[in-house]
């Protein structure tokens, strides 16, 4: 699929095992864009998407990383650098959502929700923006999630986390954006995707009452997360930053 300006270029995508960051690293594999991907503890299935993306003729490196873990991170980053020759793309995907009351939370429950959903997210930026500047070019996608704007009940933490990642491309946008460098965060709403039990509780019934409510009436899929990545980070999205954008058939509409 050819898609102006990704050819040739390479992303990194988080937590890419499954769900948004395998479709958002597939999809930059098939318009011809070198990934680097990463997942929590899983070598297996990483490898599995960075095989699958190695036979739309691209390079690809999987890791096991800890998006928590600056050493480490950074250590990728620059083993990219290293074997591909630059990185031109970050997508940070890494994200928890346990479902707590608030008066439920503890210091820990919130300073491991922050750490790993907006703390990844910032270690990931700190990695790729000396390469970016350098280059003068340079796309970063924050996973922001419609917490960011829409909180959901019993999910403190996590909306506190999601607000600060569209702060923080808001924040990147600024002072990056002389450098060429643009910076912008994603809002998907209810997806069919897989999804851990205990953080939806009602499943079933929140997917059955999205489906009759929402404009569009259906859920959206990983792959339509994944488009409106391809579209930030290639050349029709080059005036675009500082934005979140919501991909949610409707349900939210600002």
């Amino acid at each position: 699929m050819e898609v102006p300006g990704l050819k040739g270029r390479v992303a990194v995508i988080t937590a890419a095992g499954q769900n948004i960051g395998k479709a958002t690293a597939l999809a930059f594999a098939r318009a011809g864009s070198h990934i680097v991907i990463t997942g929590g503890s899983d070598p297996a299935k990483i490898e599995a998407v960075a095989d699958q993306a190695r036979s739309f003729g691209v390079k690809a490196i999987a890791s096991v990383c800890d998006g928590t873990d600056e050493a480490a991170t950074t250590a990728l980053i620059k083993r990219a650098v290293a074997e591909l020759g630059s990185i031109d793309i970050a997508v940070s995907c890494v994200g928890i959502r346990p479902h707590q009351r608030l008066d439920e939370i503890t210091l820990q429950d919130w300073q491991t929700v922050i750490n790993t959903n907006l703390g990844s997210a910032f270690i990931l930026t700190q990695a790729v923006l000396p390469h970016m500047r350098e280059r003068k070019h340079g796309r970063l996608l924050y996973m922001a999630g419609t917490d960011a704007l829409f909180p959901l009940a019993n999910r403190a933490h996590v909306v506190a986390a999601k607000h600060g990642m569209h702060g923080l491309a808001k924040a990147v946008a600024l002072e990056c954006g002389p450098d060429g460098v643009t910076a912008n965060s994603i809002a998907p709403g209810w997806l069919d995707t897989d999804r851990n039990a205990a953080w939806y509780p009602n499943l079933e019934e929140t997917y059955e009452h999205v489906q009759a409510t929402v404009p569009l009436r259906k859920l959206g899929t990983a792959e339509d997360v994944a488009n409106a990545c391809l579209y930030l980070a290639s050349d029709m999205g080059k005036f675009v930053t500082g934005h979140l954008l919501h991909i949610n058939g409707g349900e939210f509409m600002v």
